[in-house]
């Protein structure tokens, strides 16, 4: 059966909190682990840490979330704790339990889970095997081979849904060298699991998860399923979607998070279906783009901004495909010159609404664009559906409570036979 391949968004489950619980909740499997394993791993995390003939602990986290990564966080003061030198070493270790849930030691995280996304988003884009497709049996397509032959087993008909069939990091490969067809949804999926992938290293990767917990498929099928983003072990996820407790934290809080780009108007007002919305991964936000969010309390402004700019692209109509891509986004010089006397004064404001460092630079993964600022997927879809604007949404995750303490735990269930390695393992 062949069926049409639609870039859709996740459908939102009923859950929301504000970030600052879902820090404090415990990381789990911590009050079990030999002396000095925490205190190691926080300190690989960045964190200074030491005695002091002092009568009270002193922690300066600092607002990690802002910094460029954590050498200038640890240039500027951040990430600073020092305890009583009478203290005896259980008050230490309770102590150090402690930081792990600090809001600037998940912070720390972040720019791990950065280096991570980065790694995962690069190696996907970098294969032309992994393809969007129009039309293609099933949901997914594993090719002629099919899913086993690349790591992969159905649990639903109709390409639905899978789950790995053997290593986890094999199943995984498959995407970062494989040939395997889906729609723009399964590519965030793949890019969020691929980053935790990047993040734990093979090796951890394969045992951390279970087959269920990394199941892939339409968003719906996820819901009931184990799934680790969405699923039954998802535990508490954050919604945020106009981002405006996320601006707040600062910009590293946004790296690795998934989200979408959703037409405005309503369907009848789409011209090509396959893209009515675009999934993605952040991949990066720049110091600049950051303060913006901040200042105008994220994607609400934006979605405003998105408003202006359908508006006045309608007012400057033309033939030709990739048009406002080329005028807009590569500033096609000899495109911008033909445009008539009367349409340069509304190219100069999209020029100057396209300039806002949100525009610039808050760049995102989606399958199969690869990595590009978010400009360039508002001035496509001026191609792709000129008849709509489109409005940005962040989605549920869980990347600071389920999945951050999943990584704390595994690592300090290494501790005691290699000291907490820090550097993943690569292939």
């Amino acid at each position: 059966m062949l069926r049409a391949r639609t870039c859709l968004r996740a459908r939102p489950r009923a859950v929301a909190t504000v970030l600052a619980a879902l820090l404090a909740l415990p990381a789990s499997g911590v009050a079990a682990t030999p002396p000095g394993c925490v205190q190691s791993l926080l300190q690989q995390l960045g964190w200074t840490l030491g005695e002091a003939d002092i009568d009270a602990p002193r922690v300066h986290g600092g607002p990690v979330c802002d910094r460029d990564d954590l050498q200038q966080a640890q240039a500027a003061g951040d990430l600073r704790a020092q305890w009583p030198r009478a203290w005896a070493p259980a008050q230490r270790e309770q102590f150090l339990r402690g930081l792990l849930d600090d809001p600037a030691t998940v912070c720390a995280f972040a720019f791990e889970v950065g280096k991570a996304t980065v790694r995962a988003a690069t190696r996907l884009q970098d294969n032309p095997g992994f393809r969007f497709s129009g039309l293609q049996l099933g949901w997914i397509g594993f090719g002629t081979g099919g899913a086993p032959a690349q790591g992969w087993e159905g649990f639903r008909s109709l390409g639905r849904g899978y789950q790995p069939a053997g290593r986890n990091s094999d199943a995984l490969q498959a995407f970062y060298a494989g040939r395997v067809r889906g729609e723009c949804g399964v590519g965030r999926q793949v890019a969020q699991l691929a980053t935790q992938r990047e993040l734990f290293g093979d090796a951890d990767f394969d045992t951390a998860f279970s087959p269920g917990e990394l199941s892939i498929g339409t968003f719906l099928t996820l819901h009931g399923t184990d799934s680790i983003l969405l699923g039954r072990h998802a535990g508490a996820l954050f919604a945020d979607g106009k981002a405006v407790r996320t601006s707040r934290l600062g910009r590293q809080a946004f790296v690795g998070a998934p989200g979408f780009i959703e037409h405005v108007f309503d369907r009848q007002f789409l011209d090509d279906i396959n893209n009515q919305a675009e999934n993605f991964v952040i991949v990066s936000v720049s110091a600049e783009a950051g303060d913006a969010l901040r200042m105008h309390g994220g994607f609400a402004h934006y979605d405003r901004i998105n408003r202006r700019i359908w508006e006045l692209a309608s007012q400057i109509p033309g033939p030709g495909p990739r048009r406002f891509e080329r005028l807009l986004f590569e500033r096609d010089p000899t495109l911008r010159a033909a445009l008539p006397a009367r349409q340069q004064p509304l190219l100069a404001e999209l020029d100057a609404l396209l300039d806002d460092p949100f525009y610039q630079g808050f760049v995102i993964y989606v399958h199969p664009r690869g990595i590009r600022p978010v400009g360039y997927h508002v001035a496509r879809l001026l191609d792709r559906n000129p008849r709509t604007p489109f409005a940005f949404e962040l989605g549920l995750h869980n990347l600071h409570t389920t999945l951050y303490h999943r990584w704390v735990e595994t690592r300090l269930q290494r501790c005691p036979a290699a000291l907490i390695d820090s550097q993943p393992e690569q292939r």
